[in-house]
C-alpha cells in the first residue's frame, strides 16, 4: 500500500490526479466527499482503490474517468487536462479510449449479448462491427451465449458481457467500480481473473475500486480512502 501523498505520484503516468475537492451540497449545508487529493497511475498499472461505505471511493473514480467534475483542482487523462473541457469532448475521450465496468452491469435488457457488445462500436461509427463484438465475446469465454438476453444469463455471464462491452473498442484505461460485487466467490475469481488478464493480454490500465480486499491486494498498487482523504 503506498504510504505518503507524495509517493502516490509517478513518471510516465496515463492519469494524474492533482489536489481535487469534491464538495456537494446537503440539508446539513456543505460537505466535502473528496479532500485535497494527489495521485498518479502509471500507463500498464494495476491500481486498486479501498475503503469503507462512504469514503470516497466511486466519487473518485468517477472524476478521474471524467463522468464528474471536481469542485477544485484539475485530472489530466490520457495526456488531456480533462476538467477543463465540456461534456462533449470529455465523452468523446471517454468513447474512444475509455473503458467501464460497474457492480450492476448496465446491460441494456431488451438487447441481446452481442447486441450490447455492438453498442459502443455502432456509436463510435466502427466497421466490422458485429465480427469485432463476436471476438471480444469469445476473448471473455461467452462465443455460445452471444444470442441470450441478461436475463438468460447469471450474473457472472452478465459481467462477462460487461468486461466484453468495456474491451471492444480497446481502451487505454479500464475503470471498474465493484466489478465483483454482485457475484458469489467462484464468479468473483473468475472475473477477476479475467480483468488481470485484459491488463496482461492487451496491455490496458486497470483502476478498479473495491471492497473485496483479496481482489484489491492481487494489484500493483493499492490506494485507500477513509473520510475522503487519502491513506498512502
Amino acid at each position: 500500500m503506498a504510504t505518503n501523498n507524495k509517493k502516490c505520484l509517478v513518471k510516465d503516468s496515463i492519469l494524474e490526479v492533482k489536489n481535487i475537492t469534491k464538495e456537494v451540497n446537503s440539508p446539513e449545508g456543505v460537505l466535502t466527499i473528496i479532500k485535497g487529493i494527489n495521485l498518479s497511475i502509471a500507463s500498464g498499472d494495476v491500481a486498486s482503490i479501498v475503503g469503507p461505505s462512504g469514503s470516497g471511493k466511486t466519487t473518485l473514480l468517477a472524476i478521474m474517468a471524467g463522468l464528474d467534475l471536481p469542485t477544485n483542482g484539475s485530472v489530466q487523462l490520457l495526456g488531456s487536462e480533462i476538467t477543463s473541457l465540456d461534456e462533449d469532448k470529455r465523452s468523446q475521450i471517454r468513447g474512444k479510449d475509455v473503458g467501464f465496468v460497474f457492480q450492476s452491469f448496465h446491460l441494456l435488457p431488451r438487447l441481446s449479448a452481442l447486441d450490447n457488445v455492438m453498442l459502443p462500436l455502432e456509436i463510435s461509427g466502427s466497421e466490422n462491427i458485429e465480427e469485432k463484438a463476436n471476438d471480444s465475446l469469445a476473448r471473455v469465454g461467452l462465443e455460445k451465449r452471444v444470442q441470450h438476453f441478461p436475463n438468460q444469463l447469471s450474473c457472472g455471464e452478465k459481467q462477462r458481457v460487461a468486461i466484453a462491452r468495456a474491451m471492444v473498442n480497446s481502451p487505454k484505461i479500464l475503470f471498474a467500480d465493484e466489478p465483483t460485487g454482485n457475484l458469489d466467490k467462484s464468479s468473483s475469481s473468475a472475473i477477476s481473473d479475467l480483468l488481470f488478464s485484459v491488463n496482461k493480454t492487451m496491455d490496458t490500465t486497470l483502476i478498479i475500486v473495491t471492497h473485496d480486499l483479496v481482489l484489491a491486494e492481487q494489484c500493483n498498487t493499492v490506494y485507500e480512502l477513509s473520510e475522503g482523504e487519502l491513506i498512502c
